[in-house]
Order: structure tokens, then sequence, then C-alpha cells
């Protein structure tokens, strides 16, 4: 009843604004354990009151929600913590601002900081990037108008998307609490403990440079208070004159408040004498010269060993229209060279860099702005270096050492040829795109360097090493984390010739991150997922269930030599999941990928027999393994088809392994060939067949006749003759008077790195033609690669090679070529075309024509050779 009449009283005074009206809610309601949210309408949780909306955003009260488990999240390990009776938990769920999603408030004096409101306790890295932190009810409604009206700023880039108010039981403080009384505990035992303690047992200590940002406040409020008689500077730093307390610097602000209070007085006055290996203070601007005299070799080490948390910060300059597009370059590229299960990407705001204290929480700093430096701030990075610092700059105005930047326009935004020289000593040649600048003066002595291949032998890319604490820097002038597709490429040559190098990019850059200390193994596989089964049309799901009892056992099983599948109506999340046993759930109304839509495979899906039945899966070891139970026997009316969004076993020809990363569409269709066919007599013409297929999937569509896939010989996809964007495997079973074919097929459709995809092409077709034209699906394409492909075996069997073969010379990549065998100095031929088995035909001047079978070789497109298979 008192809910009831307080959700009138709001209503009856709706012309108070959403603060009041926000804190009048909360003050009322809090006493009977609800949850209070902050989100778009759209995301309303079931059963909650709505107690305000807003322009498309919602305040309402529903059901408690807890949080008791902190084993999965990051703890800011501060000290011990009660929840006190005027204080709020609660839950800031954000994503990464995109460069068109990103607003400037209207007025800085209406902006509300959600670092200045609230403690944040923890941390949940992902998407949506997930925060816990408590409040005063004062300051929680304040957050909760802001966000209502769109004044709610967040740190590093994020952009508030719902706030929840959470009630912490038990079992999570005591986590919090744990952390922080063993972090507390551990720093009279041992100096070295406020700067190497490992965290609590199965958390990992996690803590961003902005989030923290009260952190930081506090950190500077104990610089300045705690240790008697020092005076601050004129920026706010302590100054020398009492060596005995400037070392009290600690990793979190909170903890050093804390700590003023709290039993542990010895901490708040130990000397230098009693904490020889604390580091030097970061706050205290540092040139060059005196980096020695601060920090000696023998007593720093820097890097994770420290207990840093694994943090890469993003510096782009100030808040300019530029900036938010910027950052997004930067922190895609670093996503796809480091595990970013491993590491953090942050954003260090211009204001942030002077004011938190990032460099205790900073494995890399990577600047990226080609605006100058402001000095104070140049004087942080320094500092940040001076102690074992790593940097990265990427066509930055950033250099020290002695480097001077000086501009060379004919290079700026121009495809160079680029020497690379390795750790090693080995060197990698690549075309990048020029920043428009090189590196003058000053020497290299570091592992790495990089400089144009021109007689000048312009720097691009140097390493200097700074200071004897491990500090080092490397500095390009070349846009590594940029793509091929960025709207500044210029031509259309350009951006062939840099996606020609664009997989050695990722290489370069993976190598200059790894000298930097980082980690950029490949991620481990993915966990397989179960099979889905859908159904492309509705007409034939009574006779494949009614087949499927008929062949299933008793358990629900058919098995296979390579696996079992279990049919199942629903799979839990406990069902253990293996290359050799794999359940299949057949309650489609379950289904629900990101990556797939049943209705648009559907739509595009226009045959009689082929890609009927559906087995979907997001990750699977490989798809050309899971039909090996069902080929032999099921109707091929029914036509099956298996689909993943991942393999972790992908197969190519003969020992070659197909890379299957997020954005390649990937499946392996079931087709019968009778033997006495047309096509049962030709079989080695299904890859082609195949190939032509998804080419034509992609050209037939209007307006998108122009895009330049071909087939190249003898199962290859091709963007023109550059680089191959898929492939086809087929492999064949002959039982009876029937082939039973495996037709396997992979090909990039928005996967833009480490080479190509198709919707690059179209983005790129759309920059030099002035089209609009739209990027394509993989479940798109799959669905008109086997709509193409039936028509294509059709023809072939009424008409034989001479239906298709037009069709097919229209887009393969060969015509006239000339070409050697074997070896660059073997017999040099011209390509003729395919014979009437599907065999590549070639002919020697003044020789017969000579016909080439795709088992046993291959085509080097780089050095326009046909080569044995090596085995």
């Amino acid at each position: 009843m008192l809910i009831t009449l307080c959700y009138l009283y709001l209503w009856v005074r709706w012309g108070r604004r959403p603060g009041a009206l926000v804190l009048s809610t909360v003050r009322r309601l809090r006493a009977s354990r609800c949850s209070f949210t902050f989100c778009r309408a759209a995301a309303q949780p079931g059963g909650a009151r709505v107690c305000l909306s807003r322009g498309g955003r919602v305040f309402c009260v529903g059901e408690s929600q807890s949080v008791e488990d902190l084993n999965k999240w990051a703890l800011f390990l501060v000290s011990p913590f009660v929840l006190e009776a005027e204080h709020i938990a609660f839950v800031t769920e954000s994503i990464w601002a995109q460069a068109d999603s990103f607003q400037k408030p209207s007025s800085s004096e209406t902006v509300v900081k959600w670092s200045d409101c609230c403690l944040p306790l923890a941390c949940r890295p992902g998407d949506p990037y997930q925060l816990i932190a408590r409040a005063s009810v004062d300051n929680f409604s304040k957050l909760g108008a802001a966000f209502m009206e769109e004044r709610l700023q967040m740190d590093n880039g994020l952009i508030a998307q719902k706030i929840v108010s959470v009630h912490l039981k038990d079992p999570a403080l005591k986590e919090v609490n744990g952390a922080s009384t063993k972090q507390v505990q551990a720093q009279p035992l041992s100096p070295e403990a406020s700067l190497e303690a490992e965290p609590a047992q199965g958390i990992m200590e996690h803590s961003g440079p902005g989030d923290l940002k009260a952190a930081g406040e506090g950190c500077s409020r104990l610089r300045r208070g705690c240790a008697s008689g020092s005076e601050p500077t004129a920026d706010g730093d302590p100054g020398q004159s009492s060596a005995e307390h400037r070392l009290l610097h600690l990793s979190s602000c909170h903890e050093c408040l804390e700590l003023e209070n709290s039993t542990i007085e010895s901490v708040r006055f130990a000397s230098a004498e009693n904490i020889p290996d604390l580091p030097c203070d970061n706050s205290s601007p540092v040139d060059g010269a005196a980096a020695d005299e601060l920090c000696p070799e023998q007593e720093r080490r820097r890097g994770n060993i420290s207990g840093k948390a694994p943090n890469i910060l993003l510096y782009v300059g100030s808040s300019s229209e530029e900036a938010p597009g910027r950052l997004q370059q930067v922190r895609s590229v670093l996503t796809d060279c480091v595990d970013t299960d491993s590491y953090a990407l942050y954003h260090l705001p211009e204001d942030g860099a002077l004011r938190d204290p990032w460099p205790d929480n900073c494995l890399l700093l990577v600047i990226a702005t080609r605006e100058p430096i402001p000095k104070d701030i140049h004087q942080k990075f320094m500092a940040y270096l001076s102690q074992g610092g790593k940097v990265l700059g990427l066509c930055s105005s950033f250099t020290f050492g002695g480097f001077q930047v000086t501009s060379r326009d004919r290079l700026r935004n121009t495809a160079q040829n680029l020497v690379f020289s390795k750790a090693d000593g080995s060197e990698v040649r690549l075309s990048v795109l020029s920043s428009g600048a090189v590196y003058e003066e000053g020497l290299s002595p570091g592992k790495l360097q990089g400089h144009l291949e021109n007689p000048d032998k312009e720097k691009m890319i140097v390493h200097v090493p700074f200071g004897n604490c491990g500090g080092e820097a490397v500095l390009c002038q070349v846009h590594l984390e940029l793509p091929p597709s960025a709207s500044v490429v210029q031509t259309q040559e350009d951006f062939n010739v840099l996606k020609s190098s664009n997989e050695r990019r990722h290489d370069v850059l993976k190598e200059i991150l790894r000298t930097l200390g980082l980690n950029c193994d490949a991620r481990q596989a993915p966990a397989l997922t179960p099979l889905y089964l859908l159904l492309a049309t509705e007409e034939i799901q009574d006779p494949f269930m009614q087949w499927l009892e008929r062949h299933v056992d008793p358990e629900g099983i058919i098995k296979s030599s390579k696996l079992s599948l279990k049919f199942v109506s629903s799979c839990t999340a406990g069902v253990e999941i293996t290359p050799a046993s794999v359940p299949v759930v057949t309650d489609s109304d379950a289904f629900s990928s990101e990556y797939f839509h049943v209705e648009t495979y559907r739509q595009n899906l226009q045959t009689t027999r082929l890609g009927k039945v559906i087995l979907f899966t997001e990750v699977t070891s490989t798809t050309m393994s899971l039909l090996d139970g069902l080929m032999f026997e099921m109707p091929q009316e029914m036509g099956l088809i298996a689909i993943a969004v991942r393999q972790t076993q992908g197969k190519g020809r003969g020992p070659n392994a197909w890379l299957s990363p997020v954005g390649c569409a990937l499946f392996t269709l079931l087709v019968s060939i009778p033997l006495r066919s047309q096509l049962g007599q030709r079989i080695p013409f299904v890859q082609h067949l195949m190939s032509l297929a998804v080419v034509e999937a992609v050209r037939s569509i209007p307006e998108y006749e122009d895009i330049n896939l071909r087939v190249k010989w003898p199962n290859d996809i091709y963007y023109s003759d550059l680089m191959k964007i898929g492939g086809v495997l087929v492999n064949s079973t002959l039982m009876g008077e029937t082939f039973y074919i495996l037709i396997g097929c992979g090909f990039n459709v928005t996967n833009s790195n480490p080479t190509i995809c198709i919707n690059d092409l179209i983005a790129e077709h759309n920059k030099q033609h002035k089209t609009d034209l739209k990027p394509l699906r993989a479940d798109q394409l799959i669905a008109r690669a086997v709509t193409v492909l039936e028509e294509l075996i059709d023809t072939f069997q009424d008409r034989g090679p001479n239906g298709v073969l037009p069709l097919y010379y229209k887009y393969w990549l060969h015509s006239g070529q000339r070409v050697h065998l074997g070896s660059s100095e073997g017999p040099q031929v011209s390509i003729v075309g395919l014979d009437d088995s599907g065999f590549l035909q070639v002919h020697h001047k003044g020789d017969e024509i000579v016909t080439v079978h795709p088992d046993g070789n291959s085509f080097d497109m780089l050095r326009n050779l046909i080569l044995p298979k090596r085995q």
C-alpha cells in the first residue's frame, strides 16, 4: 500500500524536476529493500513499476537485486568496507563510446561525473562494462537524475546504459573485506608488499585509471596532508624537502585515506630506511638528466610482476571532434593484437593524465595524437618513462632523446614501402600508410627500427630505451593503427597494396608490443557449443522428425566413425561437448544467435533440395565432420548443411589449416550426385562450381555486379588477383551408383583482419564510386551461394561443362596468363582453360596442350607458378 501511495505521489507531482522525484522515491522506498533501476525504456526489467519516463529513459522500481559472488569481478582493493545505513550499493553498466555516438555535454555546469559521486568497489570488463560502487542516498539519486537527463559523464570513453541498485550479501562483503584485509596486513610486514602484493585468491587486481578518479584525488590529498612538513609545489605535487614522508604514495587513494584512520599508524610514519624499495614519486616532474639519480637499475622492476593492473592506456589528445574516432581506431587494432582477457584498454583523457595516479596501474601508454603534447603532460609521460614505463607512439608528436619530427608533405596519407627490422635482426617488407612525417636527429639504439625503402632511408619507426629502470618507447610515423579502408586512404591502388600487407601490418605491431613486454600469443580456442537443428521450410518438419525417430537409438543418439550426435530438446550448461560427442538441440524456439538469423537464411534460400536441414553451432572443431553420421541415410530432398560461426580445427587442402575467425561464412554442404550423370563423370568440376557460386552469389545482387570477386583455379575465391578471400574443400565418397559429396566452404564476409573481406570491397567500392551499397551478412550469402550452386549443378547436368564455363571464365583470373611450371626456371606456359573433366590446360610454345591436375598442384599467385603440392 505504501508503494502504491508513493507512485501516486510521484505522478501527481509530475512537474517537479527528475532530481527531486528520484530522491523522494529512493528515500521513501529504500526501507522496502526493492531495487531502483535507471535505464533505456527498451531495457526495462520485467515486472518493474515505472516511476518516471523521460526522453526514452525510465526510472523504475522492482524486485530486490543482489550480488553474492564476486569471484568473477576484479576488486579494487580498499580498506575494510562496511555499507553504512545511508549508502546504496549499485551496478553501472556501460558501453564504449563510438565515434558516431559520442556526445559532448551541452554545458559543463550541468555535467555530473560518475566518479565524483561514488566509491568504486569492483569491475567486470566486457560488453557491457560493469562497475559496482557505493554512494550516499543523495549522490545515488543525483547520478540517476543525471542519467535521466543525459548529463551523466563516465570516464575512459564509457557511456552509461543502466544503473541498478543491488544488495551485497554476506559472501560478497567477505570477499571485499578479505581482499582489503590481506593488502592492509601486508603493509608493515614487507616494504615490497605495497607494490607487489598478490591479489586475494581467485581475484585479479584490476583498476582503471579514470574509474578511480576519486582514488587519484585521495592520493593527492594524502601526498599533501599525510607527510607533515612537506610543501606542495605549484602544480600540487609535494616538494622534495621531506624525503622521509614523500614515499608514502600508495596505489589506491581510498586505501590511503582509510589507513590514516586505521590502527596501522606505523605505515603513516614509515621512513625511507624502513621502505628502501618503494618507487620514486611519480608525481614529480622528471627530465632525462634526473632519471638515473631517482631510480637505480638494481632497485627497479616494472611490468606485471610488480603487481600492476594489466592496463593499456590510450591517450588521443584533447576532446576534439576527431578524438572519439581516433580512440576507437586505436582500441580496435590493439584488441586484434593482444588478448583482451588478459589486458584492459582504457582511455586516458587529457585532464586525467595530469590528475589521476595512472602510472601506478599502467603497463603500456599508447600516445596517438598529432596535436602538440602540453608541457605539463609531456613531463608526466617522461616521469612515467623514467620509472620504467613503456610507451608506444602512433603518428604522434611525442618525442624525446634528441629526435625531431619533420614534415614530409609528399608522403602524407600515401602508401609507402617500409623495411622493418625485428628484434632478432630479420627484416619484414610491407606497404604502410605514411603520416607525412619522419624522424630526424637522435640515435636509435633499440632492437627495432623501420625506414622507408628509398635512397634516403627515412626513419619511420625508432626504438628508444630510456634511463636505467627499463623504460623504453617505440615511436612510429606510419599508421599501424589504421585499416586500409580508412577514409584517409586516397586511391584504389593504395587500398590494394595496403590490404595486401594488412597481415604483415598486424605482425609488425605485435612485434612492437612484444618488445614492450606484452603478450600477443594466440588466444585459447573457445569452448565448443551445441548444435541446433533448424529447418528452412515448414514442409519438411514432419518428414524429417519421422526419419529421425527411425534412426536414433533408444538414447536419441546417431553414431558414426567420427562422432556421436545426441538429439535433445534442450541443452543445459553442464553438458560436456567434445569433437567426438555433440548434443543437437531440436527445439528451434530456444535458438538465438547474433550471427545467424534463420529468417534471413530462409528468405535467401531458393532451392528445391539443398541446404534445407540446418545444423548450426557457434563453435565447432570443423563442420566437415558434423554430417558424417547422417550423410548416407538422409533423403536427398532434405538437403543437409552444417553452419558454424567459428572453427577451432578448420581444414584446407592437404596439410593446410583454414583459419576461421568470427565474420567468416563457414559451412559444409551435402550434395548427392548420380555416378551416371554429366557431373558424376566429371566430379573435379564440383569445387569449381562451388567457388563460382560464392562469387555469383554476391555479383548477381543488383548494383553489386562490380564488386571485384574472382575465382582462382583450382578452389579459391579471390579479390581481383591480389588476395584470397575464401576457399573450397571437397570430399567425395562413392557408394553404389551415387557420389556423396561434402563441400566445405569458407569465405570472409565481415572480418576485415588479418586480410580482407567482402564488406571491405563493398566499402571501398562505395568510396571510389560514391555509392551507398549496404554491407552483406554471412547467413544471407551462404543461402544465396547454396541457391546458385543448385542452379549450376542443374545446368551442368543438362548441358555439361559448356553450360557453366562461360560464366566461370567471366570471373576467373587466368585468361591468357603466362606461368612457369615447377619453379621460376621451369618452362613458361600459357593458360588455356579447363578441359572436359575440370582440369587446367596449359600450352607451351610449339608443343601440345598439357593438362594439370588440381589434386597434385597449386597456384602460387605471387610468383605466377604452378607448383607441385608439398605433402
